[in-house]
């Protein structure tokens, strides 16, 4: 289904030895795997022939160079709202192993010690909102996970918490759009992969 008004694309980031093993990966700055970067690749393939408007990635490396691999490098503007969640304390840490230690921890819910909270990330994917509000055209942005549900969430007007409801594969492909015209913000296609 195409629409007459622009689109973001979102891309997250190819697989890294920390989203493989589920460790939480904010500010740890670490290459892709060789998975992580054949997949990379590959999104080029997976785009419609859009000429993008413009071409916005998360400061990470793992952003970038899924950016650079799936042949948009020439074109990306790293933008620092982008940047993933920042864990704090839980940097590095597994879901498991934190909820070991703080039995029911959610992170939309409860945040990160030393770290942001949902409403944090939420301020950050609403200047970014607020930019692409201006572009005259599609967008393609390349990031992590946790950022892009957030990120969903606020584009269709939820709060940063309704993030929790989205699941993002890596180097998934998503789509958030308008309906019928561009008061009515939608998701369009979820976690393409």
């Amino acid at each position: 289904m195409s629409s007459a008004y622009p689109e973001v694309y979102l891309v997250r980031h190819g697989q890294t030895e920390w989203s493989l093993s589920g460790r939480h990966t904010g500010r740890t700055d670490i290459p892709l795997t060789a998975a992580g970067e054949e997949a990379a690749r590959k999104v080029a393939g997976r785009l419609p022939a859009i000429d993008f408007a413009a071409v916005w990635s998360s400061p990470s490396q793992r952003a970038q160079n899924t950016c650079a691999l799936a042949g948009f490098g020439d074109r990306r503007v790293v933008k620092d709202d982008l940047a993933e969640w920042d864990y704090g304390a839980y940097e590095g840490i597994t879901t498991k192993a934190i909820l070991a230690e703080r039995p029911g921890w959610q992170v939309f819910r409860d945040g990160c010690p030393n770290g942001e909270t949902a409403a944090d990330v939420g301020a950050r994917a609403d200047r970014i909102i607020g930019e692409l509000r201006g572009i005259d055209g599609s967008v393609l942005i390349f990031s992590s996970a946790h950022f892009l549900r957030v990120f969903a969430a606020r584009w269709v007007g939820l709060p940063p918490e309704g993030g929790e409801h989205l699941v993002l594969d890596t180097t998934s492909i998503s789509v958030l759009g308008y309906e019928h015209d561009l008061t009515e913000p939608v998701i369009r296609r979820w976690n393409e992969v």
